[in-house]
């Protein structure tokens, strides 16, 4: 690649033209990243899938929906926000990919819709090959974990606006329900069981309180051995976040489920607030659970106020499903045999008169 300044014309000794090479842009290196991505990319197609990469458009086959009734089309888009700088720093670009397929397909497989096929977009200061394409394989990997297929996505390279190993990245997906399948608040119920899937850790939230808190007030390093982990401190953030959507899929199709909710930005009570009904609210106890160590380190080391970390960080819980009661037993049996932890960890109540505010879940809140 060459340089941002104009080069002379070795025929007239006079300067060139501008070029996109020499404004920063590597079209080659994005070809020879395409090329490295390509192998992946074909680990997580569907049969639904038409073409490979190249073309303008991903096309999927609609013609797959006939079998629905009524389908539903849900979609989402998201990203992983400051992580990504740790893993930028750590020189780990794979794990990236498994938090933003988990960020977007969880968020769809909430209404009880199936993962269908995502489009990633990742912005460079500068295309590095083999460091695009590891993002890609992250991503691919995730997208078979979520049963999506990869169907197509954008490389773009920004000179000037990041630095050479600066990157983002963001992606979206579609999933499908029928429509008298869809889950939410209207289906919930008194007496209905709050069962909590564990966290692999912080996940994809909260990441700017972390990095204040441990680097910038405790002057902490990415490389620094910590006890209570096993690991470096960089391991342990660079834990890759769950994906659940193909649990939750399992758990609607053994028992009966009414809504789920996906704990991300804004921690477990307000974003089981999201799902349930006016009148209702979920009594959530904390003793049904212990924090991973990562959570005490935060709050100990900045002193961040309960309250505080709760409603940033899923403090251990990275999904909840609200079954009925009597379903709970096979919902834990169902959860299990796939090798989640998950437990019973409240119930939904009646709102009682002492309670306020239409996002209030109850006792976790107070």
């Amino acid at each position: 690649m060459s340089s941002g300044s104009d080069q002379s014309s070795p025929a007239t000794g006079r300067p060139s033209g501008a070029s996109y090479a020499a404004a920063g842009v590597d079209i080659e290196a994005g070809d020879r990243a395409v090329e490295l991505m390509k192998e992946w990319v074909k680990k997580t197609q569907r049969p639904e899938v038409l073409g490979g990469l190249g073309g303008f458009a991903g096309l999927f086959d609609a013609s797959a929906l006939k079998r629905y009734e009524r389908p539903l089309l849900a979609s989402a888009t998201d990203g992983v926000g400051t992580k990504v700088d740790l893993a930028r720093q750590l020189g780990v670009y794979d794990s990236i990919g498994h938090d933003l397929v988990a960020m977007v397909m969880d968020d769809i497989v909430v209404c009880g819709a199936e993962p269908l096929f995502m489009t990633d977009y990742i912005c460079v200061g500068k295309v590095h090959p083999e460091r695009v394409a590891a993002i890609v394989k992250g991503i691919a990997e995730g997208c078979v974990l979520a049963g999506c297929a990869l169907v197509g996505g954008e490389t773009a390279e920004h000179p000037g606006l990041l630095g050479p190993d600066d990157f983002d990245v963001a992606g979206a997906g579609t999933g499908v329900v029928e429509a008298d399948l869809l889950l939410g608040a209207d289906r919930i119920r008194t007496g209905d069981a709050v069962i909590a899937m564990a966290a692999s850790g912080l996940h994809s939230n909260g990441y700017s309180l972390v990095r204040h808190v441990l680097f910038e007030r405790a002057n902490l390093s990415l490389d620094q051995h910590v006890e209570e982990f096993g690991r470096t401190l960089g391991e342990e953030l660079l834990e890759p976040t769950k994906i659940y959507s193909l649990d939750c899929l399992a758990l609607t199709r053994t028992t009966e489920v009414h809504a789920f909710s996906h704990i991300t930005g804004g921690g477990l009570a307000a974003n089981l607030a999201r799902v349930i009904p006016d009148g209702l609210h979920a009594i959530v106890d904390r003793e049904t659970w212990t924090p991973a160590p990562v959570f005490d380190l935060v709050g100990r080391t900045g002193e961040v106020e309960r309250l505080e970390l709760e409603k940033t960080l899923n403090m251990g819980v990275g999904m909840i499903a609200i079954v009925p009661e009597e379903s709970a037993d096979a919902a834990l049996a169902t959860l299990g045999d796939r090798g989640v932890d998950a437990w019973i960890a409240g119930e939904i109540t009646e709102r009682g008169e002492h309670t306020t505010g239409a996002a209030l879940i109850g006792d976790y809140a107070n």
